[in-house]
């Protein structure tokens, strides 16, 4: 009775793009437990399924979900130890303790910084002199202590300063122009591409010209100087008392207009007034209809494949959810939760619907991914596979001198190392659909040509000590999370009885299992 009462009133209560809620939804709103949530998400789509006469797939097998599960929230596959402690236990509750496990470990905040800087750091041509690394610690430590996204979003949009003081405001060095910032915050914060009201108003969403100048003013005063080649100091950003129209960062198609918040009212604001925090204070608020929102979207697209709203910067009145209802709970749920990450990717990681298995059943071979009738098997991204790769082969070695001068320095001794090198010739389109496998021949020959690949040191050390059929079986939970099936362990039996080195031919097994398309997806 007490969800019934809920959600008749939050759906009434579901914001429009275009305004605020006559009173702040999150203080009215009950924050549901993890598992209350879980069942909601699970009790909508299985509703929408029930609708559309589309059964679902049965619950994903335990190495399914956990090599899923290592994935997304990790960003990377389990080790075989890892793997057979998990499968080897008997523990009803197995997948809530392991998703906790992941929730608190570096990996996790590491993989969120991955996320979120590909996502705010801008890669362009100004921008080029800028280090990354700052920003990418920083917001590690924030994703480590699990703050309140709101108030991450708030250190970033009102940062100020040195970026050697204050990593935070790598944020603004990357963007440079004026409407690059704009766009930014739009799309990352808001969810919405409302650069495509920049030079016109948007034909079909009713956003006006002047909606996005408003906008715009809030960072129009922002200072921010990219490192140049005889910069010696830190780069800073500041801002400065007032506009100053004949800055190189202004594009030709700005407008000087007063400030004003998107869909909403203009602040009383004087001249030599940081406008930064003003925009902040409205942004990170907790009836804000924006950032919640898109945040739980973009989650959702993480664990899911896509949003349930896709593309998930692109929110608006003629772009429908896919599950409005589910949207707007969830976005409720985030707020009166104190916009904790965590507790949404738990309640998400350990719904049925996400731990649905990716199998097709009788009936749903054709259904759409939106409909969540079974799990999207997606690609793994460029940071994901190197670090699968690393949790399989063991990390690549730094040079001793680059390991001294980097200590003599308190440096990062490979900045730009083998990952980074990797994620450059893997880097796909940030826009691409995660289900669409972008890589060519070149990142394919790239990994079955690699050095580290072709050497069967690996596989010596993950099997030492075991019988051929055990081998296999250790080889097959290093790389998919689950021992070989029957046909899989004779296949690979025959190769290594054909050879004269057997030890040797387990790399010639293992080189293959790396270069599968199993390996590279997650399912």
């Amino acid at each position: 009775m007490a969800h019934a009462r809920f959600w008749s009133w939050a759906v009434l209560l579901a914001w429009p793009l275009a305004g605020w809620a006559a009173e702040p939804v999150a203080n009215r709103a009950k924050a549901l437990s993890g598992s209350e949530v879980s069942a909601r998400i699970d009790k909508l789509i299985l509703d929408k399924l029930a609708e559309s006469k589309i059964p679902a797939s049965s619950r994903a097998t335990d190495a399914e979900y956990l090599r899923r599960v290592y994935l997304d929230l990790a960003g990377r596959i389990p080790t075989a130890e890892e793997a057979k402690a998990f499968l080897d236990s008997n523990e009803s509750d197995k997948r809530a303790k392991l998703v906790d496990s992941l929730l608190a470990g570096k990996d996790h905040a590491r993989h969120l910084a991955d996320i979120w800087q590909g996502l705010l750091l801008s890669r362009n041509s100004d921008s080029r002199r800028v280090q990354r690394q700052p920003f990418t610690d920083w917001i590690t430590e924030q994703f480590e202590k699990n703050r309140p996204y709101n108030e991450i979003v708030r250190a970033i949009v009102t940062a100020d300063g040195p970026q050697d003081k204050n990593p935070a405001t790598t944020f603004w060095l990357t963007q440079v122009t004026v409407d690059r910032m704009t766009d930014t915050i739009g799309k990352v914060f808001m969810g919405s591409q409302i650069q495509c009201a920049q030079c016109h108003n948007h034909p079909f969403t009713g956003w006006k010209q002047e909606e996005y100048w408003g906008m715009a003013a809030f960072v129009m005063k922002v200072a921010a100087r990219p490192p140049g080649n005889k910069q010696t100091e830190s780069p800073v950003v500041k801002e400065t008392p007032k506009v100053v129209k004949g800055r190189k960062n202004l594009p030709e198609s700005v407008k000087f207009v007063d400030a004003k918040f998107f869909g909403g009212d203009k602040p009383k604001v004087k001249e030599a007034q940081p406008l930064r925090p003003v925009l902040a204070d409205w942004l990170c608020a907790t009836d804000n209809p924006y950032l919640a929102k898109a945040t739980v979207n973009r989650l959702w697209a993480q664990m899911f494949g896509r949003g349930l709203v896709h593309p998930v910067d692109n929110i608006n009145d003629t772009n429908p959810a896919s599950h409005p209802e589910l949207l707007d709970e969830l976005t409720v749920q985030f707020q009166a939760g104190g916009f904790d990450l965590r507790a949404m990717l738990r309640s998400m990681a350990l719904s049925e619907t996400y731990q649905r298995s990716s199998k097709p059943v009788p009936g749903n071979e054709d259904a759409l991914a939106e409909s969540y009738a079974r799990m999207p098997i997606k690609v793994l991204t460029a940071e994901q596979l190197f670090d699968s790769i690393v949790t399989v082969l063991g990390a690549p070695e730094v040079p001793a001198a680059a390991r001294r001068r980097a200590q003599m320095n308190n440096q990062n001794p490979n900045p730009n190392g083998p990952r980074q090198q990797f994620l450059a010739l893997f880097e796909g389109d940030p826009d691409a659909d995660a289900t669409e496998y972008l890589a060519g021949i070149p990142q394919v020959l790239s990994l079955m040509n690699s050095p580290r690949m072709n050497t069967p040191g690996a596989a010596v050390r993950l099997t030492q000590g075991l019988g051929n059929s055990e081998a296999i079986d250790k080889l097959y939970l290093a790389t998919l999370s689950r021992p070989a099936n029957a046909e899989e362990k004779e296949r690979a039996l025959k190769v290594v009885r054909a050879s004269d080195k057997p030890r040797l031919a387990l790399g010639d097994v293992l080189w293959a299992l790396m270069n599968s398309t199993a390996f590279a997806s997650n399912y």
